[in-house]
């Protein structure tokens, strides 16, 4: 651990790089802010805020068909960011990146755009037993609308796939797999590569929740080979109601329409309407011009600090955390496998997580309470709730500590 704190030391200035984040130089209930909520939400640095406060100040103008300059540069700065996002997670062209609203709008528009024209009675969808509710209603009403068969991947004790088990479920019925990189609940990272191969070894294609990934990783959707990949733009420490997804062109000229309206159509008469070429065949209306101006600096500044130091800094993180934490009579850590992101889900056999959630408030600390969106997840270890502390890159050895610290408060308070 001292070697990888080394390396991590050279390539991020913590200290710095807190410095960016306005939101954490404050006082909660008199305590100095510990935000370790990473998994729900980022937090934004100073280059995004002021990219943000700048376009809207100097620069805002609505994009395309102005033929004035304002909202040629306008244009020019939107058209600018896609091909930022493309680099981002290596697609082949910014033609196959589309701006939604974030992952859930995301997923929802291939459930509606490919899975009601591509998927009929009897057909199947493969999810796995760790997904958030995005990941499964989705699925779960199209399986209901149209008579098709949703199958789960079934997780051990640690929170792993069983993919011996997931082999078992393809079939020459299975029209699609989707499955998240990265669990929020767990923390767990699933082998998705593995999965997006074995499937397609049967030419079903897979789409990847990365709204937990992008934030901690980097991520090359061509190496992958997926084809679909989504993820959410304020857990990338950009704005929230921006989000991304990747397709591959083949799927993308196959699909409908999710929404309809202006900007996605090439004419329109009273008797037939022809629409885009992909991605704007996908964003009809006004978009979200400021929110996506937002996530190209958030890219940017991700991609400043390196998502391979980033990844190294959060697993010592993730180390430390776990190791403290087990220390700690009675905490019981809910998902323990090999290959984890930054997150810590636990329990008190005796202490819902919500007081523990609430105690942890009053001294300044910040930490989820909840299913945290996966239901599921929690029947399937028998509990109603976790408590979740989540590191990001801007986190210290010393907030962990203060973390530590706030738990033993709460045992001490009920017992």
């Amino acid at each position: 651990m001292v070697q990888l704190m080394e390396k991590c030391t050279i390539g991020l200035d913590v200290a710095k790089i807190r410095a960016d984040f306005p939101v954490l130089d404050q006082r909660i209930n008199g305590y100095p802010l510990v935000y370790l909520d990473n998994a729900a939400t980022t937090q934004k640095p100073w280059p995004v805020i002021d990219r943000i406060r700048d376009f809207y100040a100097h620069e805002y103008a609505t994009v395309r068909r102005g033929v004035y300059s304002m909202s040629a540069r306008a244009t020019m700065a939107y058209d600018q960011v896609r091909e930022q996002v493309a680099g981002f997670i290596h697609a082949a062209s910014p033609h196959e990146i589309i701006f939604t609203k974030g992952t859930t709008e995301a997923i929802n528009l291939v459930a509606y755009s490919y899975g009601r024209p591509f998927i009929g009675a009897g057909d199947e969808i493969i999810i796995s037993a760790i997904e958030h509710h995005a990941n499964i209603v989705p699925w779960q009403q199209l399986c209901q609308e149209k008579g098709a068969v949703l199958k789960v991947i079934p997780a051990n004790e640690a929170g792993e796939l069983l993919i011996d088990e997931y082999a078992k479920l393809l079939t020459d019925n299975t029209k699609l797999v989707a499955v998240n990189y990265v669990s929020n609940s767990l923390g767990t990272i699933n082998p998705v590569k593995t999965i997006i191969d074995m499937a397609h070894e049967r030419g079903i294609p897979v789409l990847i929740d990365g709204a937990q990934s992008a934030p901690h990783m980097a991520v090359d959707v061509q190496a992958l080979d997926c084809d679909f990949y989504a993820f959410s733009g304020h857990k990338i420490y950009g704005p929230t109601g921006i989000g991304v997804l990747y397709a591959k062109m083949k799927h993308l000229e196959a699909m409908v329409p999710y929404q309809c309206g202006g900007d996605m159509i090439e004419s329109v008469t009273f008797e037939h309407t022809t629409f885009a070429k992909p991605p704007h065949k996908f964003e009809a209306g006004t978009p979200p011009i400021a929110e996506v101006i937002g996530l190209g600096a958030a890219i940017d500044y991700l991609e400043k600090l390196g998502l391979n130091n980033i990844q190294a800094y959060e697993n010592d993180l993730l180390a430390y955390g776990t190791e403290q934490l087990q220390q700690i009579e009675g905490l019981q850590i809910i998902g323990t496998a090999k290959h984890k992101a930054s997150v810590i889900s636990f329990v008190f056999p005796d202490i819902h997580p919500h007081d523990v959630g609430t105690i942890l408030d009053q001294q300044g600390i910040a930490v989820r309470a909840g299913h945290h969106c996966t239901q599921p997840v929690m029947e399937r270890f028998h509990i109603p709730a976790t408590t979740r502390a989540s590191f990001s890159f801007y986190n210290t050895h010393d907030e962990i500590d203060r973390l530590v610290e706030g738990l033993r408060h709460v045992i001490a308070v009920f017992r």
